[in-house]
């Protein structure tokens, strides 16, 4: 009997099903430094302990992103090991701050599943949950990811499409405990922009690019300890490509955001988010964020908030990345909308 497992194909899923996921994951500096590495990242309540001391935090935490990878990776053998691509997101919510010395584990529940139309593969929807070492939610979210059948005689589930949030509104949003951008440093930021300098409909191009490495891709989808076979394994695409993990592009995205935003520190919240087109090794990645909304979350610690949509694309500076019809042009490789904190 074979010990070995081929991961779960889109007919093993069943509405409701849940899954505690492999292995908790403790947290050690090592992860921010790694993160550093892997991207252009500057945030300073990510990068100074005496920083995040100055806003109210215990030390620096770990950055949002890195704890939503980490979160993700978890449930990847369960999930998406045999995953075409990761399409979505939406309803995230990012709970607590994330600190060296934390330990992470994941729960997920199966939500919704519907069948294609090639009868080949499905979209499951799945909601999870990462939990530190108290048992405190850590952060929430829900997916959706195409996944292969094993066999394609296997009879269709009922469709079910769980109805979600268009996104959350302001008041939802979390505020970490403590908080307070009352004695902020902008000098040590590296921007003088707060909330009310920016408008709602203002665009900002991020002007830098950088071009994904095959390498680093591989590297840091490792380090989350992602297990997807699209994005090691050559054999899996009828092209030869290893496909680049979607959170990759997001957390590459959204260190180029920094030239223009790099007061909105924490991100709290993804509204919604959309791998629009697969990104590979060789494609030159940029940036552009167009202000959404934004409100006042702490007016006594300062703490404002801003709605962005950052998106993500491939080649020259400048190309027009808005949809056609319903579809996004072939260079637009990410749609993100969510929620940062920013100094009111």
């Amino acid at each position: 009997m074979s010990k070995v497992r081929a991961g779960y194909f889109f007919e093993d899923y069943r509405l409701g099903q849940l899954f505690e996921h492999a292995t908790p994951r403790t947290i050690s500096g090592g992860e921010r430094a790694l993160y550093t590495a892997l991207y252009p990242t500057r945030f300073a309540l990510y990068s100074s302990d005496t920083f995040a001391q100055g806003c109210g935090l215990p030390e620096s935490p770990i950055e949002d992103l890195a704890g939503f990878h980490i979160v993700f990776g978890k449930t990847v053998p369960d999930i998406s090991l045999n995953a075409v691509a990761n399409l979505g997101y939406g309803e995230a919510r990012f709970l607590k701050p994330v600190y060296a010395g934390d330990t992470l584990s994941t729960r997920s529940e199966i939500i919704g599943l519907k069948q294609n139309s090639s009868g080949k593969t499905g979209v499951v929807w799945v909601r999870s949950t990462g939990l530190n070492q108290r048992g405190e939610a850590v952060l929430e979210y829900v997916r959706w990811v195409m996944v292969k059948k094993r066999d394609i005689a296997a009879p269709a589930p009922k469709t079910t499409i769980p109805t979600l949030k268009p996104a959350l509104e302001a008041a939802d949003l979390p505020i970490p405990a403590g908080l307070d951008f009352g004695n902020y440093d902008f000098s040590l930021a590296g921007e003088a922009y707060r909330l009310n300098d920016y408008e709602i409909g203002e665009e900002i191009d991020h002007l830098d690019g950088v071009t994904i490495e095959e390498a680093e891709q591989m590297l840091a989808t490792r380090l989350w300890q992602n297990t997807a076979k699209v994005h090691f394994d050559a054999s899996q695409r009828p092209d030869g490509k290893r496909l680049v993990y979607g959170g990759h592009v997001i957390s590459m995205a959204r260190a180029l955001s920094f030239n223009g935003l790099a007061n909105a520190q924490m991100i709290v919240a993804i509204n919604a988010g959309t791998h629009a087109n697969p990104c590979f090794a060789g494609d030159t990645l940029r940036a552009r964020s167009t202000v959404l909304d934004k409100a006042v979350i702490d007016e006594g610690a300062g703490v404002g908030a801003l709605r962005l949509r950052l998106q993500a694309y491939r080649g020259d500076a400048g190309q027009s990345i808005e949809k056609k019809g319903d579809k996004y042009p072939p260079h637009v490789l990410l749609d993100l909308d969510y929620w940062a904190l920013i100094p009111a």
